[in-house]
């Protein structure tokens, strides 16, 4: 989750919303990603994503069969993503109550009419990924000279 940490900074440099992801498989790291929505103008470009997008062009294949660390739960496309690329595991930091699809609003990874079901482990790191959010927005609350 540190590693997810890390690339969630690396999103809130860029002035986007601090998510941060990292995929891993027996032990290695296979892929990172932060959201890149503001930089690539993209909606699709969460965290989530980006990082599945990575981990596929390493593999050679859409089934990421592995676990995925993110600093937020999973919003209901990712969670979709998610399922559809068959990741095994997923890690996550805080809760997103407006948007959340594994445990806050939906429970999309778990649910069981899905062809596919993962692995959900929730609240790690929990109000550490939480700080990182409130400070970004703080900041942005702040003013326009963040993120320039």
């Amino acid at each position: 989750m540190r590693l997810a940490l890390a690339q969630a900074e690396l999103a809130a440099l860029a002035g986007d919303v601090p998510v941060g992801a990292v995929i891993v498989q027996d032990g290695q790291l296979l892929a990172a990603g932060y959201n890149r929505r503001e930089a690539d103008q993209d909606p699709s470009a969460h965290a989530e994503i980006v990082a599945l997008r990575r981990a596929a062009a390493q593999l050679g294949t859409w089934r990421v069969e592995a676990t995925l660390y993110v600093t937020q739960e999973p919003c209901p496309m990712c969670a979709g993503a998610l399922v559809n690329a068959r990741v095994k595991r997923v890690v996550f930091g805080c809760l997103n109550p407006k948007a959340g699809a594994a445990v806050s609003l939906y429970q999309l990874l778990t649910d069981p009419r899905l062809n596919h079901r993962l692995e959900v482990r929730g609240e790690v790191l929990a109000e550490e990924c939480a700080a990182t959010m409130r400070a970004f927005f703080a900041r942005l609350r702040a003013g326009p000279a963040y993120g320039a």
